[in-house]
């Protein structure tokens, strides 16, 4: 049975699996019925000990699909350009046994492409979630499910992995931004 997380909450990897080898981060959305056309986007943003992106490479997103290492440590499975049917909209395959070792910290953000030329955001964006699944069993372990009603944010932090020593702590973290994905990654460059 999964835990289920509240904004701010942090709970150890190690204590709830202590044995995991590789997990996904599933991200879900419903978006509004006025029939509008919505492309949300998974990112994920490693970054070292400053608070800042290691690197542009560990930057990971549509356009850059893997983290750098030479066996990649996170791998987006695909994009959802329209968030349509249930279940995992996104989804991040994720081995932290083989993160680079200057990487402190991963972002898991969910924006919406060209929400400004849309007048879009995530005002307009429900039952968002954030879920991770044990790969070797397939049961899920933590969820968060966003409860924070957003009205002008067009970008969303949704959870932070933090490394302590070779152990990770997962937090929900919840937190929006106007500024969309380039926004983002101005902030954390």
């Amino acid at each position: 049975m999964a835990i289920n997380l509240s904004k701010g909450s942090t709970i150890s990897l190690e204590k709830v699996l202590p044995n995991l080898d590789a997990a996904f981060a599933g991200l879900g959305w419903d978006v509004g019925s006025d029939g509008a056309s919505f492309d949300l986007d998974v990112s994920v943003m490693m970054l070292g000990s400053n608070g800042h992106l290691v690197s542009d490479k560990h930057f990971v997103f549509y356009n850059q699909k893997r983290s750098p290492e030479s066996s990649p440590a996170l791998e987006l499975t695909g994009d959802n350009r329209t968030g349509e049917g249930d279940g995992d909209d996104e989804a991040i395959i994720m081995d932290l046994r083989k993160v680079d070792p200057a990487v402190e910290e991963i972002l898991v953000c969910i924006t919406i492409h060209e929400a400004t030329a849309r007048g879009q955001n995530f005002g307009m964006v429900s039952e968002a979630y954030v879920r991770l699944v044990n790969i070797a069993t397939r049961e899920e372990v933590l969820r968060y499910d966003l409860d924070a009603q957003f009205s002008n944010e067009t970008a969303v932090v949704m959870a932070k992995f933090k490394r302590a020593g070779s152990s990770w702590s997962m937090t929900a973290v919840g937190e929006g931004y106007s500024g969309g994905l380039e926004g983002l990654v101005e902030r954390y460059q």
